[in-house]
């Protein structure tokens, strides 16, 4: 697969892809306790952001909030807040965004969410935004009333000169390389890809998928439809055959039936903890390989395995390698 396959505006060298990480907000006080540590470790390889996840309906509205305060606090990390629009009425959601806004974020990811399980005969549970691309324009919109213009200081003078351009913010949406679940067809997918970008979109994140493939011929017919965004590759170390039931069942996804014989018939659990590590890594480098601008990885709050991955494919700063990364404790196994 040629490296130019992917235009990301530029080209790019291997060596200078970047590389982003996901957390979800903790479901234990055991687990909230544990993670400032990984948010700490995870920080010091200094990746592009740090995703941190927003339950349905709301649910963990509160603890993604007081995570992303955090990274804000105490990393140099921008944290990237995630919002969903199931079941939000603009003026909860005008108020959500400007929430996160005066906490300091200026990077989202805008998902339309899944609807509620138990819903009445008749009910859709969308709410008043009826899709990330509605949610985007919100977000700018919302931004824009918060801070309509810019100022200078002009120099020997006490006055203030305007800017004709404001603060922009990053607004991330997501992307199916082996199609949306409702979705009919791959030109479905990438027609709505094409909606959230002229709607405001500027960063494009994968739903997790396991074969390099899929991403790099998607993105080829996101390009060759006009998609001109980013488009960063989501991917996680699957580390044992219960951790990969789990991703199958978050994503939708097919059996990797190589990776799934590999963890089956390997008993001891760092083995297939290595397992899941080189396998993971070696994706990650043919991704990177086909032009990839850089790798999105999702943690389950757990930092070692991500980071080893990284060290093995030569991204981690050299000052931050998996050496001087404490190895996994059962503790952080409790972290999702």
């Amino acid at each position: 697969m040629s490296e130019t396959l992917i235009d990301t505006r530029g080209t790019m060298d291997c060596t200078d892809a970047r590389f982003s990480f996901e957390l979800l907000p903790p479901r234990s006080d055991r687990a909230a306790a544990a993670l400032p540590t990984t948010i700490d470790l995870l920080a010091a390889a200094r990746p592009d952001f740090i995703a941190v996840t927003y339950g349905a309906g709301g649910s963990s509205r509160a603890l993604s909030l007081e995570l992303v305060r955090y990274i804000l606090e105490h990393t140099d990390v921008q944290p990237m807040a995630h919002l969903t629009c199931v079941g939000s009425s603009h003026e909860e959601a005008n108020r959500l965004i400007r929430e996160f806004l005066d906490a300091g974020v200026r990077r989202f990811l805008a998902v339309r969410g899944d609807p509620p399980a138990d819903l009445a005969p008749g009910e859709d549970g969308l709410g008043d935004i009826r899709s990330s691309a509605e949610l985007v324009q919100l977000i700018h919109r919302v931004q824009a009333e918060r801070v309509p213009y810019g100022e200078l200081p002009v120099p020997g003078l006490h006055a203030r000169a305007l800017l004709n351009h404001r603060e922009r913010v990053q607004i991330a949406v997501a992307a199916f390389p082996n199609g949306h679940p409702s979705s009919h067809s791959v030109s479905q997918d990438i027609d709505t890809l094409l909606a959230k970008q002229a709607a405001g979109a500027n960063l494009g994140i994968t739903q997790l998928f396991f074969h390099a493939e899929d991403y790099l011929s998607f993105v080829q017919r996101a390009r060759e439809a006009g998609v001109t965004f980013p488009i960063l590759p989501g991917i996680m170390p699957v580390t044992s055959p219960a951790r990969l039931t789990r991703m199958l069942e978050l994503s939708g996804e097919d059996l990797p039936s190589d990776l799934a014989i590999q963890l089956e018939i390997e008993p001891d659990e760092d083995g297939q903890r290595e397992i899941g590590i080189a396998w993971t890594a070696r994706l990650a480098q043919r991704l990177l390989d086909g032009g990839a601008p850089g790798l999105h990885l999702y943690t389950f709050n757990q930092h070692a395995a991500v980071l080893s991955v990284l060290d093995r494919i030569g991204l981690l700063p050299a000052a931050h390698t998996t050496a001087s990364t404490p190895a996994p404790t059962h503790q952080e196994s409790e972290n999702a």
